[in-house]
């Protein structure tokens, strides 16, 4: 197995650790002083299984943790799980000097970070993401929260950890359903921030698909960076860095009402569609353009489609009550180019429809 030099990303809060292993992990904590903290490794099962001897292999040792292990999914990431996790901390003592680490995904991340970000009114923790769609998405830029009531990340804080790490051999013992909803994400990075990273998505789809070394450890670098960009722009999500949102208007529709069964990734490839194709309908992307973006999600295996169960007016319904809703209207994300998105401020009801038709 070849080994790639370590990246360290300087992120706007924090920084971001890009490696092959865990081997260095012992040397970051004791560099930030945290000998004698209690940590809580919060993970799910599939993690537990797969990865929590080596990482103890590679704290212990200097750092010893406990383990609060959940079922793995998003129907964990709720309310229920977060007063679970609590009563666990409180029966371990854990104080404000102790630390959480997310291992695992991003309902692991998501959950963790608000449990750390509400326990004691704030305690710190660290993200170690083991999935793609976790380690360039959902670990950086601080967004914590639980589902509630079946709608995504309705519950949530903006609480950053003291730094992140990411393994990126973990990358390699994912299912590939996991790994290709990454790649939703990775696609939505560079259809809306940079062309030439689309140019390379589009070059390497092979070597990407197969989880090429040096080709995955380049893409989640440029990801990460691309992502930092945007947040440190909008640390707190009031303007551009809701271009972030590009595909999840529709995506995030779809995603509730099959009650979770595709995964994130599949169902914002599915809204990214749509939303390339209203880009086009209404004036602002070229037929041209539109082709290619539409390539590249079929490159890339996607299925855009929307499951027969589900209507138009059911997707609407749904768009209604999603959080970027405000009282001047649905902010929608839009496509002018490829590698740049805007916000449209007002979305019709009528203009997603004719998306949805088209």
């Amino acid at each position: 197995m070849r080994e790639f030099q370590s990246v360290d990303l300087p992120l706007g809060s924090n920084t971001y650790y890009l490696r092959e292993s865990f081997s260095d992990l012992k040397v970051i904590l004791s560099s930030l002083n945290l000998k004698g903290r209690k940590f809580c490794v919060v993970t799910d099962r599939n993690v537990n299984d797969l990865y929590i001897m080596s990482l103890k292999r590679n704290l212990y040792p200097e750092f010893d943790f406990i383990t609060y292990v959940v079922p793995a999914g998003e129907s964990e990431k709720n309310l229920e799980t977060v007063h679970k996790l609590y009563g666990f901390l409180i029966e371990n003592n854990f104080n404000r000097d102790d630390i959480l680490i997310a291992f695992g995904g991003g309902v692991i991340g998501d959950l963790t970070g608000f449990c750390a970000s509400t326990y004691l009114r704030g305690i710190n923790y660290i993200q170690i993401p083991t999935t793609l769609l976790s380690a360039i998405d959902s670990s950086i830029g601080g967004k914590t929260g639980v589902d509630y009531n079946g709608f995504k990340n309705l519950v949530g804080t903006f609480y950053n950890p003291l730094f992140i790490y990411h393994n990126v051999s973990t990358l390699r013992t994912l299912e590939e359903i996991e790994y290709n909803s990454g790649l939703g994400e990775v696609l939505k990075t560079a259809m809306i921030l940079d062309k030439s990273f689309y140019v390379y998505l589009h070059d390497k789809y092979d070597a990407i698909l197969a989880t090429d070394n040096r080709s995955t450890f380049e893409m989640v670098r440029r990801c990460v960076f691309l992502k930092d960009y945007i947040v440190k722009k909008d640390p707190h999500d009031q303007d551009i860095r809701g271009i972030l949102n590009f595909g999840h208007t529709i995506g995030h529709a779809i995603e509730t009402l099959c009650n979770y069964k595709y995964p994130h990734g599949n169902c914002v490839a599915r809204g990214m569609k749509y939303a390339i194709l209203i880009s086009k309908n209404m004036g602002y992307l070229s037929e041209t353009d539109a082709e290619h973006l539409l390539e590249l999600l079929e490159l890339y295996n996607f299925e855009t489609h929307i499951p027969s169960n589900i209507s138009n007016t059911a997707i609407l319904e749904a768009i209604k009550k999603d959080k970027k809703q405000g009282t001047d209207g649905l902010k929608f994300i839009l496509l002018d180019d490829i590698g740049h998105a805007f916000i449209y401020p007002n979305m019709s009801s009528d203009d997603i429809l004719r998306g949805l038709e088209s």
